[in-house]
């Protein structure tokens, strides 16, 4: 790791007296790299911190669905962002299973779903209603899709469950997974060109509600049981007939045993909180700025020691 900033390295320095009775294992805290840049920003922020805490901190890649069988397990250490709309059902299986605790939320509310820039609304004024994007289906149609219109949708591992919500409510679309978060920046970028009516999966917080206005699509509101209960929804026979919620959770999560293994690593991750701004400015360094995740870490730590020295004091 690059050496740390003066402020850093100030504030953890603030951290040894309290910390002083808690001694943690010299065995490295694994931190899971997913596929979008504000997760590999976190960990990375989160990881300097607990280095300068003294901990050896190792990260891996893993696979954001299974990564909460490897936390039960204890394979991987802790997972920060724990995305309701994307993850709370691998999150939630897992807790039934034991060995991973739920590590509290941070300050940012999420949202997750079909999305739209606002040049779109101007071609199919009907919306946010999805009844009304559905009317207007034609209009996103590719080579690819025929007379039916494309729907973007993340990675295949994000399991947004695109292709079910559309065959619960009857729409006139094809799902098409993109490869990367990257694709899909570079897919609203390219429609933007020539203000093409586009839809695609996107989230908040994020770095892209900056850089193009637009808004999600408004489906029947999700009620808890939509994904696995038929009777709930507007669809008696299908699953997925709703939206995603519209204010959802972002949690941390660990192993179970990480708070008697490394006590004071765990006191820091109890603290740890980001807001909406916070995390959407995580993203922008890598996917506008072109930082790599490290260096955009420190720069993040060097431009806001108020918000995480609370953390370690």
């Amino acid at each position: 790791m690059k050496k740390m900033t003066t402020a850093l390295t100030a504030g953890v320095l603030c951290l040894t007296p309290v910390l002083a009775l808690a001694q943690d294992s010299n065995d490295p805290i694994v931190i899971p790299i997913h596929n979008w840049s504000s997760q590999i920003v976190m960990s990375n922020v989160v990881g300097q911190i607990l280095e300068e805490n003294g901990n050896a901190v190792e990260y891996v890649t893993t696979d954001s669905q299974a990564v909460y069988e490897s936390v039960r397990l204890g394979d991987v250490t802790l997972e920060l962002e724990v995305w309701e709309g994307a993850f709370g059902a691998s999150f939630r299986e897992a807790l039934g299973k034991g060995g991973i605790v739920d590590v509290g939320d941070h300050n940012a509310v999420t949202r997750e779903d079909w999305w739209y820039p606002m040049w779109t609304k101007e071609a199919c004024p009907g919306l946010p209603d999805w009844e009304a994007l559905n009317d207007c289906a034609e209009l996103f149609a590719t080579a690819e899709t025929g007379e039916k219109g494309r729907y973007l949708d993340g990675p295949v591992d994000w399991l947004k469950h695109g292709q079910e919500r559309v065959a619960a409510l009857g729409m006139d679309f094809v799902v098409v997974n993109a490869g990367s978060a990257a694709a899909l920046w570079a897919e609203i970028g390219a429609a933007e060109a020539d203000q093409r009516p586009i839809v695609v999966f996107n989230w908040t917080p994020n770095f892209a509600e900056a850089v193009w206005p637009g808004e999600f699509v408004e489906f029947p509101a999700w009620e808890d049981g939509c994904d696995t209960d038929p009777a709930v929804g507007p669809n008696p026979d299908a699953l997925y007939d709703c939206g995603n919620p519209a204010t959802g959770y972002l949690k941390k999560a660990a192993w179970e045993g990480m708070e008697e293994k490394w006590p004071s690593a765990y006191a820091v991750l109890e603290q740890v909180s980001f807001t909406n701004p916070q995390i959407a400015e995580m993203a922008k360094l890598v996917d506008i700025d072109e930082m790599e995740p490290e260096e955009a870490a420190e720069a993040w730590l060097e431009a806001n020691p108020d918000v995480w020295q609370s953390w370690v004091n």
